[in-house]
């Protein structure tokens, strides 16, 4: 934990005390919001919460938004325009015992001076609520101002109470415009960034560097610091050239934004069963890609394509299902990276089956008449009579066998009185179920006729 002002010079170093030069990521952080790229929604002249930050009228937020999007950024600023008592602190590396510290002494900071304290944890989502509850009274009181910094949603990590206490800011990707303006900068500013430094970077490669960054930009500024020192000089100017040949070479590979257990998560997968269920097969795969490229374990995914057989598909194509379970035995017996073709030709043939989901109303019918009907007993005619003590109590009386009917169907009703004639099951004409729907309308018709003949059972 550390108390007093954010930082100590603009560069984020102990004033006094001379070090290693900070990364560039953290030399060009913004150090007014005439700086500010990006986040013009929340932040451009006129916002409120820009207003609220410059007249020094802030109250408790959470800033919810992916890395490099500008939330400690944010917090710098406000670190240098409020008159408050400003603690920041890290929910990575500080506990209990600290929070109860600065919670104390901004109590005692508003009793005994009048003044106000502004807190900044950054990454909240890591405290558990027990934790956070600490923050409440104080914030209740009015003694603090919470700045709550998380890339996670704040619905699910963030205590409830002190959510509502809260105003959430949303904080977006930055897009590659914004991206490339901030590389730009980067390169001419010779105080803080490249410019002092005998180096070109050609312009395709900032915009390589730009896509590549995917919205942060701390990776696009880490990025253009690291392919600027491996790059070789002119061994007669001395200037070192950056291609996008050579920053190619450099990421093998794109970052790709994703928690496993998080809200990325989640996004991810609810595209990929909504553009499934929308017959799209290639947003389909494409979602797929960035789950499995981005790491996400692949028999997550494959339960997820099954579940989406019975759920989407249902008897509409029943080959679906075995497509899905097929799937899930090649992943597990091959693995990764040769299971990935396995995932993706599973995903594409649910996106192009046919679509019901009358399996899935049909269970849910069901199951909420099991749970909320009365429990009536199996009909007599449909229970086994093993021992002579049940056939006398009248267990199996009136059962007919269907294979002894022409058309293998009797007009025995099989549910509870209650129930009689309810229905569950409503196919629908898409694919396979309009034979079904057909097979069972004409199966109605022999029923309702066998119950006239009087061979409807007991």
């Amino acid at each position: 934990m550390s108390t007093g002002r954010l930082f100590d010079d603009e560069n984020g170093e102990p004033a006094g005390k001379p070090g290693p030069r900070p990364p560039l990521a953290d030399r060009m952080r913004p150090r007014s919001f005439d700086e500010l790229v990006g986040q013009d929604d929340l932040l451009a002249p006129g916002r409120p919460l820009r207003v609220a930050i410059e007249r020094d009228l802030l109250q408790s937020i959470i800033l919810w938004g992916p890395p490099g999007t500008g939330k400690t950024t944010l917090a710098r600023l406000v670190a240098q325009v409020t008159r408050a008592h400003f603690i920041s602190f890290s929910a990575v590396l500080s506990g209990i015992k600290e929070i109860k510290a600065v919670m104390a002494e901004a109590e005692q900071a508003r009793r005994q001076l009048g003044r106000r304290t502004i807190l900044f944890v950054d990454e909240i989502h890591r405290f558990n609520k027990a934790q956070q509850d600490a923050f409440l009274p104080r914030v209740e009181a009015g003694d603090i101002v919470l700045i709550g910094a998380t890339t996670e949603n704040p619905s699910f990590e963030v205590n409830s109470a002190l959510l509502s206490r809260s105003q959430v800011f949303v904080l977006k990707p930055l897009d590659q415009p914004a991206i490339l303006d901030i590389l730009r900068r980067a390169l001419s500013d010779a105080e803080r960034g490249l410019g002092a430094e005998q180096v070109d970077v050609d312009e395709e490669a900032l915009e390589a560097m730009a896509r590549l960054a995917n919205g942060d930009a701390r990776t696009a500024l880490n990025l253009l610091e690291a392919t600027v020192t491996a790059a070789p000089a002119d061994p007669a100017s001395g200037r070192r050239h950056v291609s996008v040949t050579f920053v190619e070479q450099a990421v093998q590979r794109k970052a790709l934004l994703y928690d496993k257990a998080g809200e990325e998560h989640f996004n991810l997968i609810s595209a990929l069963h909504k553009s499934m269920r929308n017959s799209d097969p290639d947003a389909a795969v494409y979602w797929l890609a960035r789950m499995l490229e981005a790491g996400e374990d692949p028999l997550y995914i494959a339960r997820r394509v099954v579940r989406f057989a019975s759920e989407d598909i249902g008897i509409a194509d029943p080959q679906a299902l075995s497509v899905a379970v097929a799937a899930k035995e090649a992943v597990h017996f091959i693995g990764m990276p040769e299971g990935n073709t396995a995932l993706a030709q599973a995903v594409i043939y649910m996106a192009t089956a046919p679509k019901s989901n009358a399996v899935y109303v049909a269970y849910q019918g069901a199951a909420d008449a099991a749970l909320k009907d009365e429990a009536e007993p199996v009909p007599l005619h449909l229970r086994n009579a093993p021992t002579r003590l049940l056939k006398a109590l009248d267990y199996g009386k009136g059962y007919r066998y269907a294979h002894d009917e022409p058309d293998a169907v009797t007009g025995m009703d099989c549910l509870p009185e209650r129930l009689q004639g309810r229905r569950f099951y409503r196919p629908t004409d898409r694919g396979f179920e309009r034979e079904v729907r057909r097979r069972l309308e004409a199966w109605a018709a022999i029923k309702a006729r066998r119950k006239g003949e009087g061979g409807s059972g007991p």
